[in-house]
């Protein structure tokens, strides 16, 4: 499959204009550590921008208060989710936090081919893997403007009890040492001059 060149920022219209990208599909792969902030600034553009759509990823973990299956997540058991391994249903996958998250084929790969402009956002394994299947796809990095910073916001959900919390740190520092290997890292520290940073990067060219 070819992923076509990214468009002009005209190309790809704010809400209550005339859509334009029928030709121009696309795969954005969007990454960064647990509670960084990737929601929130995913949110934003696709408020300025609903023709993007969101990659729905199929996980083991439970749904949490307010998730919506087949809209937020494909919430399936571990059996069923090592079937679609076997089967090779799965762009890519990864096992997190002892959950498994992977994106299902068959979707994105009709989306494209339609003309879709597609946002996947994964875990760094699964960005790594991507990059292998789709080496066209726009790759970005969301950072904290700290450690200290992210270990704030994260206490701040109120989901997570403090081992989970310092398993999460743990792998976050992995995650932003591996941050050099994506086309653009963005720091998510004022949320509209981080919007503006995300906007440039998809509609740049």
């Amino acid at each position: 499959m070819t992923v076509s060149s990214p468009a002009s920022l005209d190309a790809l219209t704010r809400e209550g204009e005339t859509d334009r990208t029928s030709r121009l599909g696309r795969l954005i792969v969007f990454t960064g550590p647990s509670g960084v902030g990737k929601g929130t600034l995913l949110r934003s553009l696709r408020h300025r921008y609903p023709a993007l759509k969101l990659s729905v990823s199929a996980t083991t973990r439970s749904p949490r208060p307010g998730e919506v299956d087949g809209r937020d997540y494909f919430f399936v058991s571990r059996d069923e989710f090592e079937h679609m391994i076997e089967r090779g249903d799965l762009l890519e996958w990864a096992e997190f936090a002892g959950n498994c998250y992977g994106t299902p084929k068959a979707a994105v790969a009709k989306d494209i081919e339609a003309g879709q402009w597609i946002i996947l956002e994964i875990e760094l394994e699964g960005a790594r893997q991507v990059r292998e299947t789709f080496p066209g796809a726009l790759q970005l990095f969301v950072l904290p403007p700290s450690i200290e910073e992210l270990e704030n916001r994260i206490r701040l959900r109120g989901t997570d009890a403090d081992e989970a919390i310092e398993r999460r740190l743990q792998r976050a520092l992995v995650e932003i040492a591996a941050a050099s290997e994506f086309d653009q890292q963005i720091v998510n520290d004022d949320l509209e001059v981080a919007l503006q940073q995300l906007e440039d990067a998809i509609f740049s060219d």
